[in-house]
């Protein structure tokens, strides 16, 4: 299966203006679009955030394929979205397409209900420049 993507530089400007209109916008600290090997296809934070995007990719991706193996073990296709809170921090990460990760981490002060909102919004608006 090959996960390789070969976005456009319009495309890739198209969603980079998107994560950081929906997600950056509502205090998201860190968002990263990857492929489910793991890789980085857009990286963008606040100007605040020193993770390491590169494992954090890696394992965002590991941990999505394991978490999927659990979902076909009790009966379902997969698990479309984790979600991992934290005392300070939490990291949420949703399926966009059959062959993306968008991984976000936000604080406290961000809602988890208003950030899965938007974050529905993002996928739409990605999946609608995938069709065409």
């Amino acid at each position: 299966m090959d996960f390789s993507f070969d976005f456009s530089k319009k495309q890739l400007e198209f969603i980079e203006d998107v994560l950081t209109e929906e997600l950056l916008s509502i205090g998201v600290q860190l968002v990263v679009l990857i492929d489910l090997a793991g890789n980085v296809i857009v990286n963008l934070d606040n100007g605040r955030c020193h993770h390491d995007v590169y494992s954090l990719a890696a394992l965002a991706a590991a941990n999505f394929g394991a978490v999927s193996a659990m979902a076909n073990i009790i009966g379902e296709e997969e698990f479309s979205l984790l979600f991992h809170k934290g005392e300070t921090d939490s990291i949420h990460f949703s399926k966009i397409g059959d062959n993306m990760l968008l991984l976000t981490i936000f604080g406290k002060d961000v809602s988890l209900g208003f950030l899965r909102l938007k974050d529905h919004e993002v996928n739409e608006r990605i999946q609608s420049l995938l069709e065409k």
